[in-house]
């Protein structure tokens, strides 16, 4: 397959779609305008669903998204399919099978923390899916403007907090509201987006 990091970017979209009110970042490059018009924000179950969520966070930890994004399908070839109980029997030739491939991110670190906390999701008594699901606030309050995004927030941080009790690493708290904005959890698309609920 080919790195999607290397295709040429496909033309932004032009005519309706082109004129649409996007949150600032979602009309920087064609591949944010379709994520972020189809998938961010939507509500996502699933334990396989959000383990890929979750390890494609972790990876773009200190990187642009847009680095995780364009490289998607690799990392689901080389994390089979992000299967949680296949991930978690990864052994030392599958890290240095991964460390050897270049559609990925090959950071050993976080090639490491994707087996750990697939390890971590096997020894789960909830299932991932409720687990993480148990963080979404009760209330959440939609941005106004992209400034009004916060990093963080108390529920992000108990997640982070639970996670790691349960053995999971490389997800801390500003990585965690990544997962749940990206998940649904939250609905942080800002007031006058015409993603933004109800519109």
């Amino acid at each position: 397959m080919t790195d999607q990091a290397t295709r040429p970017a496909a033309p932004v979209p032009a005519g309706p779609a082109a004129d649409l009110v996007r949150c600032p970042w979602g009309h920087s490059t064609p591949d944010y305008v379709e994520y972020h018009d189809t998938e961010w924000g939507v509500e996502l179950h699933g334990d396989t669903a959000l383990f890929e969520r979750m390890t494609l966070e972790s990876f773009q930890s200190g990187l642009s998204w847009i680095t995780i994004l364009r490289k998607r399908e690799n990392f689901r070839r080389a994390f089979a399919g992000f299967d949680p109980a296949a991930v978690a029997a990864f052994d030392d030739d599958d890290v240095a099978r991964l460390m050897a491939d270049a559609g990925i991110v090959r950071n050993r670190a976080k090639v490491l923390a994707a087996v750990n906390n697939a390890r971590a999701a096997g020894r789960l008594d909830v299932p991932l899916d409720e687990l993480l699901w148990s963080f979404r606030p009760e209330r959440h309050t939609r941005p106004a403007t992209a400034a009004d995004v916060p990093a963080t927030t108390p529920e992000s941080k108990a997640m982070a907090k639970e996670l790691k009790r349960r053995g999971f690493v490389f997800l801390g708290p500003t990585t965690c509201y990544a997962l749940m904005q990206a998940t649904g959890m939250v609905d942080d698309h800002i007031a006058a987006c015409f993603r933004a609920s109800g519109r």
